[in-house]
C-alpha cells in the first residue's frame, strides 16, 4: 500500500547518480526503491552518508544493464553499481521462500522484501522518480516514537540472523530509542545462535558502529543484560561489582560505560576507554593503607597487552589494536609540576602521534571517576599546556628524528649491520630526550664514542 510521502522525503534532493540508476533500472522495465538505512535517516532529518536499492531485476540483469559493476554479495542477490565515483548498492528483492534462481532465493515484490527486514524502521521504501513512499510495517510511526520493534515476529527475524540482536543494541545507541517489549524479551534467546553462527569480523562491525554512536552506555547495557556481552567481552563483565577506591564513585564496570559516554565518537579513543581497566580484576589487592578500598597496581600494563588480544580477536585492524595497546599502557599517568622537561619528552616520545588521544582517553577516564573531577582536569589541562609548549620547540622524539642515523652509527663504530645499531640509536635517542641541545651530529657521534669507542670486530 503507497503511503502519504511525509514532507522530508518530498524535500529530498537525490544525487544524480542515484537518479540515474533508479531511471536506468525503470526504462529496462523494472522496479527500483530506495530502502532501508536511508529511508530511515531521511526521515529524521539526516543526510544519508550511502544508498540501497532494491528492485524486481535478477543480479545478472542488474551486471548487463550497467557499465561498471562489482558483484559484492551476487550469491545474496546484491551487486554494487558504480557511477562517476558514486556507488549503489543494487539488490534484487529477496527473502526465504517464493523461487531460487542458482541458489539465491527471491521474492516478487517490494512489500514481501520489506516483510523480511529486520526492524520496522529499516523497512520503508521510497520511490524519487514518481514520489511513491510504501510502509507496510508500520515503521513511520515506530520511528516517530523512537521504539524500534522487529518486522512480524521477533523470533524468526532472530533466527534468520543472530547478529539481529546486537544490531538493535547498535541502533538503540545510536538512536536513544527503545526496544519494543515483545523484541527485547525475544533477545536473550539466540545467544547460543549467535555464538555459534556469527563470524567475528560481523561481530566487530556491529560493536564499532556501536562504540561510535552517540549513546554506547546504552547499548552496551542492552548487550549486557539481554546476554551477549557476556559472549562478546566477557572480560568486561569481571569488573562488575568490583569496588575501587575513594577516587571513584563506581565499580570498575560502572566507571568504564560512564567514561565511554564522555570519550568523543572516535574508534580508536573509544575502545581504549572500553578497555582502559580491563585487567584490574586480575590485579585487585586490598589497600593496606585504607581499609575496605582496593588498589590496582599495574593493571595499565598487563591490560594493555589484554586491551590488544581483544581487538585482535573482534578482528580489528592490527593499526587500530598496536594504537589501543599504547593508549591503555599509558593511561595511568599522574602529572605533578616537580615533572622535568624531560619527562614530558620521554611521555611524548613513548605515546608518539597518539597524545591526543591519550588526552581524550584520560579525560574520559576522569569524567568518569564521579568525584574530583574538575581537580583531575585542571592536573590535566596543565599537562597539556606544557607538553604543547615543549612540542612547539620541535624536540626529536623519536628514532629518525635524530641528526644521525644508522648509517652513521656503524660508520663510527665500526661495525656493519646488527642489533648494536638500533642499540645505540636508542641510546642517542635518551640522550637527547634528556637534553635537545644534544641532537647535533657531532655531539651524538661524541656520545657514541664515550659510551660504545670502536668495537669493529665485535
Amino acid at each position: 500500500m503507497v503511503e502519504a510521502t511525509p514532507r522530508e522525503l518530498r524535500e529530498f534532493q537525490p544525487p544524480r547518480e542515484l537518479m540515474g540508476i533508479l531511471g536506468r533500472l525503470r526504462e529496462a522495465g523494472h522496479e527500483a526503491w530506495i530502502v532501508g538505512g536511508a529511508v530511515r535517516d531521511l526521515l529524521l532529518g539526516k543526510a544519508p552518508t550511502e544508498f540501497d536499492v532494491a528492485t524486481d531485476a535478477r543480479p545478472k540483469r542488474v551486471a548487463e544493464l550497467f557499465d561498471r559493476v562489482v558483484e559484492t554479495g551476487i550469491a545474496h542477490g546484491t551487486v554494487t553499481v558504480l557511477q562517476e565515483g558514486f556507488s549503489c548498492e543494487v539488490t534484487t528483492y529477496r527473502a526465504g521462500r517464493a523461487y531460487a534462481e542458482e541458489g539465491e532465493s527471491f521474492v516478487c515484490t517490494i512489500e514481501e522484501d520489506l516483510a523480511m527486514r529486520d526492524f520496522t524502521v529499516n523497512a520503508m521504501a521510497y520511490d524519487p522518480l514518481d514520489d511513491r513512499f510504501l510502509d507496510p510495517q508500520g515503521g513511520l510511526e515506530d520511528l516517530r516514537a523512537g521504539l524500534l520493534r522487529a518486522v512480524g515476529s521477533a523470533e524468526a527475524r532472530f533466527a534468520e540472523d543472530p547478529l539481529r540482536p546486537v544490531r538493535a543494541a547498535r541502533f538503540a545507541a545510536r538512536f536513544g530509542c527503545r526496544i519494543e517489549r515483545r523484541t527485547r524479551r525475544a533477545m536473550p534467546a539466540f545467544v547460543n545462535e549467535f555464538e555459534r553462527r556469527v563470524a567475528p569480523e560481523r561481530i566487530g562491525q556491529e560493536m564499532a558502529k556501536l562504540l561510535v554512536s552517540p549513546h554506547p552506555r546504552y547499548g552496551m547495557e542492552i548487550l549486557r543484560r539481554t546476554g551477549y556481552l557476556a559472549v562478546i567481552l566477557p572480560e568486561l563483565l569481571e569488573g562488575l561489582g568490583l569496588r575501587q577506591n575513594r577516587w571513584h564513585r563506581y565499580d570498575v564496570y560502572h566507571h568504564v560505560l560512564r567514561a565511554l559516554d564522555a570519550a568523543p565518537p572516535d574508534l580508536v579513543v573509544r575502545l581504549a576507554v572500553l578497555l582502559h581497566d580491563v585487567d584490574k580484576p586480575r590485579t585487585v589487592a586490598p589497600s593496606t593503607r585504607h581499609p575496605g578500598e582496593n588498589t590496582f597496581f599495574g593493571h595499565e600494563v598487563s591490560g594493555a597487552k589484554r586491551a590488544r588480544a581483544i581487538c585482535l580477536r573482534l578482528r580489528f585492524a592490527r593499526k587500530v589494536a598496536d594504537e589501543v595497546e599504547r593508549l591503555v599502557r599509558e593511561h595511568q599517568f599522574v602529572y605533578t609540576e616537580e615533572w622535568s622537561d624531560a619527562a614530558v619528552r620521554r611521555m611524548l616520545a613513548r605515546i608518539g602521534d597518539s597524545f591526543d588521544r591519550l588526552l581524550e582517553v584520560r579525560r574520559a577516564d576522569i569524567l568518569g571517576h564521579g568525584r574530583n573531577e574538575e581537580a583531575l582536569l585542571d592536573n590535566l589541562r596543565a599537562l597539556e599546556g606544557r607538553a604543547r609548549r615543549l612540542l612547539e620547540q620541535r624536540p626529536a622524539l623519536q628514532i629518525p628524528d635524530l641528526a644521525i642515523g644508522g648509517r652513521e652509527v656503524m660508520q663510527v663504530l665500526g661495525i656493519g649491520p646488527s642489533p648494536k645499531v638500533g642499540e645505540a640509536l636508542r641510546y642517542l635517542l635518551a640522550q637527547v630526550l634528556e637534553d635537545p641541545a644534544r641532537n647535533e651530529p657531532e655531539t651524538l657521534v661524541r656520545l657514541l664514542r664515550e659510551r660504545y669507542g670502536s668495537i669493529e670486530g665485535g
